[in-house]
């Protein structure tokens, strides 16, 4: 492996490098850093978030920098505001040995006046948002005629904040034998579109496979209720004490709820999104960096160009509308080198999303079980246990008091005392889950049911026999896998029966249980209803060889007799939350009202 020694930097920039703490160079920075010291290619870096991409371009930028000529050399642009001050922060750091640089950051939000007296007095590297650059290069304060290098970080994220039209304007500002580098976490159309317009035969670096996550970030996700959503995430955040993440959502109202709810509950949380002003978006960036907040609930807008390290979590509480985006969300853990996970809550209509951003990041999602009640109150228990393992018990003022305590608890046993303090300590997380585990039994039956009857309506991975059952319910009723689960979990008091391949029709289904569990099952479900319709269930007569439509191959069975039309009708228009149109059997309309299935 190449050390820094062996890069051919200054004396200066080496001894910044090992105050910074930096030991080897990463894979990023092994391959960009020797092209930009040794030659003058336009190059093309792919590499997710937090891989090192800073140091990549930063170190050598400073070396190359002529701090004798007092023009603007370098100009970086990068999409937010956070970025910006990052990257000139960290350039600041690099260049602490090396004489007079001057770098300016230069962003909204901050005031224009100070930008431009800073311009005026003459600057080496400007670091900017191409929104406040457009804005100073109209009132002729920034002058980029002088500038040999230009380099574009995280591309695709100014690409998908509406950057494309600014940053074309830009470079056109830019003298054309300029060195261009652009460093970016995807290779979409429109950043080929840019290389293929403003650079000269670039140099192509990737780092990991293009278009995909990073190695050491690990995803899973959770098949639940939509309306579970919330109760999950506080499982999740109960499960890992020392959890450190983002909670990504969809909407600014969504986003402000779900943090709202958090803090309600007595979590560190804290919300993120573009409602904030400037000053209130500062604030909350500050607690989360210095880990005042475990918890940050942010829009993907509002999170853009945040770089905070040690990132345990990140929770995809909606899943993007652009699969693109999942892989800024994970890639923001895992980083230099550590291991991080992406968990996403999903429910059953987005399973399809899911298997996109499956096939773009070439990795599979791990289904995980909920924690159940149990599992959470241990964890806790052992955690809080670990801490007061480790408390500092030099404290003099306590000495003074500790006779009186021996005295009121001497009345106490070993056993006693230790179930005291235990119960003092867990009484919230015992509340929360003496009776929470409905939650666990629906969502993991019925992911285990989705499991089992696979993508193609395959099992091979649960063996055994299975007695195949009709049920008297379909489509029309407003019935889909997560009601039979949830049907069955009801009416078999939690018991865990296995259900195979799920056959939903219109007006009927068929699905498959293991076949020691059949007659129970029937039994159990002879009394039941659904939706104010009485359940039918018996075992269902054997295939034929000619189906009688082409959603199904199967009979319904010999005993099932049709139930009149005005029978069939009357639980589902007694459903007032449905919309149904007129059918010419029934020859009455319902009324009509929004809903979502």
């Amino acid at each position: 492996m190449t050390n820094f020694e062996e890069m051919g930097f200054t004396p200066g920039i080496l001894k910044a490098i090992q105050e910074l703490g930096f030991e080897n160079p990463m894979p990023v920075q092994e391959k960009v850093i020797p092209l930009m010291l040794g030659g003058e290619a336009d190059i093309i870096a792919l590499a997710q978030t937090g891989t090192g991409k800073t140091a990549a371009f930063g170190l050598p930028l400073v070396q190359a920098t002529d701090t004798e000529i007092n023009n603007t050399q370098a100009l970086i642009l990068c999409p937010t505001r956070e970025l910006c001050m990052q990257i000139t922060g960290d350039l600041t750091d690099y260049a602490r040995f090396t004489g007079k640089l001057k770098i300016l950051a230069v962003y909204g939000g901050a005031s224009i006046d100070n930008q431009i007296r800073g311009l005026k007095k003459g600057v080496h590297i400007i670091v900017a948002t191409p929104g406040r650059l457009i804005d100073l290069i109209g009132r002729r304060a920034a002058n980029l005629s002088s500038v040999t290098t230009v380099i574009l970080d995280e591309a695709d994220e100014m690409l998908n904040m509406g950057f494309l039209d600014s940053i074309n304007e830009i470079l056109e500002e830019v003298p054309h034998g300029r060195r261009t580098l652009l460093f970016s976490a995807t290779m979409s159309k429109e950043i080929t579109s840019i290389a293929r317009k403003y650079m000269n035969n670039p140099v192509e670096i990737t780092i990991g496979t293009k278009n995909s996550s990073a190695d050491n970030v690990s995803h899973a996700y959770y098949l639940i209720h939509a309306k579970d959503k919330y109760k999950v995430l506080k499982r999740i955040a109960d499960f890992e004490p020392d959890i450190y993440g983002i909670v990504f959502c969809r909407t600014r109202k969504e986003t402000q709820e779900v943090a709202s709810k958090l803090i309600d509950d007595g979590y560190n949380a804290d919300a993120l999104h573009g409602d904030l002003s400037q000053m209130q978006r500062d604030a909350v960036m500050q607690k989360f960096r210095v880990k005042n907040l475990q918890l940050l609930v942010a829009t993907d807008v509002a999170a853009r160009g945040l770089d905070v390290d040690d990132l345990t979590h990140i929770i995809n509480y909606s899943l993007p509308d652009d699969t693109e985006v999942y892989t800024h969300r994970s890639g923001r853990t895992g980083r230099a080198g550590k291991t991080g996970i992406s968990i996403s809550l999903v429910h059953l209509r987005e399973r399809h999303n899911l298997q996109q951003i499956e096939r773009m990041v070439k990795k599979p999602f791990k289904a995980i079980p909920i924690p159940t009640g149990t599992e959470i109150c241990g964890k806790q228990l052992f955690h809080w246990l670990k801490k007061l393992e480790n408390v500092s018990t030099d404290h003099q003022e306590i000495e003074k008091f500790l006779p009186e305590i021996k005295e009121k608890l001497a009345g106490l046993d070993r056993e006693e005392l230790l179930k005291r303090v235990v119960s003092l300590q867990f009484d919230r997380f015992l509340d929360d889950y003496r009776n929470g585990e409905d939650i666990i039994d629906t969502v993991s039956d019925r992911e285990n049911s989705f499991e089992r009857s696979g993508r193609r309506g395959k099992r091979e991975e649960y063996p055994g026999n299975y007695t195949r059952l009709f049920i008297n319910l379909g489509k029309s009723d407003g019935f889909y896998p997560e009601q039979l689960i949830e049907l069955v979990n009801t009416n078999t008091k939690g018991k865990k029966v296995p259900i195979g391949k799920i056959d939903l029709l219109k007006t009927f289904s068929f699905f498959e249980v293991e076949s020691s569990y059949a007659d129970e099952l029937i039994a159990a479900l002879s009394n039941a209803t659904f939706m104010d319709r009485r359940v039918a269930v018996e075992i269902a007569q054997e295939k034929t060889d000619k189906p009688r439509t082409g959603e199904y191959s199967g009979k319904r069975p010999a005993k099932w007799s049709d139930r009149k039309p005005e029978k069939r009708s009357q639980g589902r228009s007694e459903n007032k939350s449905r919309n149904y149109k007129r059918d010419s059997r029934f020859g009455k309309k319902d009324k009509k009202k929004n809903y979502s299935r």
